[in-house]
């Protein structure tokens, strides 16, 4: 792997992003045409029904769960409009036929390589039988395509709901089902290994997508799951001005209450880490860009603009090693009785 840090201008190339920006905006017009029927929802953690507001932005309402404190939209699409809003995504277009093709290889170096070399270790800690591994939301294909390298599953599976990006699956020559994983019927197969990445966060009723994932696997079966950290330093210093306080994002978790989720599923959480490689880096783009202030945050302001050649990878680190990095990754055990 190289040496070089990832930056965020690698896996999302800014002589792209204005296109794009464009594209998500006229997205986000066509979702609110349909605001009237959008439906309030209970913590999709914890199931609570209190509530405080938290943010508005782009005209969706953010809320807090008084109990877990998990973060959710509601109002929020219903899923045949959010189906309907996926299969016709301008951003979604774009990043299949720009975006993607442009910082892929980048992409599989420091992301996806390395993210199949993780569920490896991870599948050798936990002594997981290596017959089939499926990836919920398998994109492009391309974990799939980097798992299947080593060899050490005997089936890889992908599930994706997408027919522009199962159609890429297909064309990489994987085994692609073109369903939610709400609808796969396996019969008699159950499998090994559940992994899905930045999905989660998507989804109207998260626990319908881990009960089915529960329904899949084999007794003592992993899942690993990834998805934003509500209480991540970018998102905490940002707010609003996070690009993770997104429309797309209905849910938004941390350690515990993710944990909290998949326990309502018969699943044992093993372990939760927070391993980003871009929180530092968001917060000083956003405030180089004027989208963020940094004025009255002295030493965030120091360390992030006057330090950041010698500072920024090292205070990255820190974020990661505290578990304090908005991406996060957890790992859980079907229980054996269920």
């Amino acid at each position: 792997m190289s040496a070089k840090p990832l930056r965020e201008t690698d896996i999302r190339p800014d002589h792209l992003i204005a296109e794009q920006m464009a594209r998500v905006q006229r997205d986000i017009e066509r979702l609110l045409e349909y605001q009237a029927q959008f439906v309030q929802v209970d913590c999709p953690a914890c199931m609570a029904d209190e509530r405080q507001g938290v943010y508005t932005k782009n005209g969706f309402q953010y809320v807090r769960c008084l109990d877990c404190k998990t973060v959710y939209i509601s109002p929020r699409p219903p899923k045949p409009i959010l189906e309907g809003y996926y299969e016709t995504s301008e951003n979604y277009q774009y990043w299949s036929t720009h975006i993607f093709p442009a910082s892929e290889d980048m992409r599989r170096e420091h992301i996806i390589r390395p993210r199949a070399e993780k569920v490896l270790a991870i599948c050798e800690k936990y002594a997981t039988q290596s017959g089939t591994l499926l990836e919920v939301g398998a994109g492009y294909g391309t974990f799939c395509e980097e798992i299947s390298k080593s060899q050490y599953f005997e089936k890889i599976i992908a599930v994706e709901p997408t027919p522009s990006l199962a159609q890429r699956c297909q064309k990489r020559g994987l085994n692609v089902i073109n369903l939610p994983i709400e609808a796969v019927n396996f019969h008699d197969l159950q499998v090994d290994v559940i992994v899905s990445f930045e999905v989660i966060e998507h989804l109207f009723e998260p626990f319908d997508f881990i009960s089915s994932a529960a329904q899949l696997l084999k007794p003592g079966g992993i899942l690993i799951l990834t998805c934003p950290n509500i209480l991540g330093f970018d998102v905490q210093v940002l707010g609003t001005a996070s690009t993770t306080v997104d429309f797309e994002h209905l849910n938004y978790f941390h350690p515990e209450s993710l944990a909290r989720l998949v326990a309502r599923a018969g699943f044992e959480t093993l372990e939760v880490s927070t391993p980003g490689k871009l929180d530092a880096e968001l917060v000083r783009k956003a405030t180089l860009a004027g989208d963020f202030n940094l004025d009255n945050q002295p030493f965030l302001k120091h360390l992030l603009i006057d330090c950041w050649e010698t500072s920024g990878d090292a205070f990255q680190q820190f974020l990661v090693e505290q578990g304090l990095s908005s991406h996060m990754w957890l790992v859980a055990r079907k229980k054996m009785d269920q």
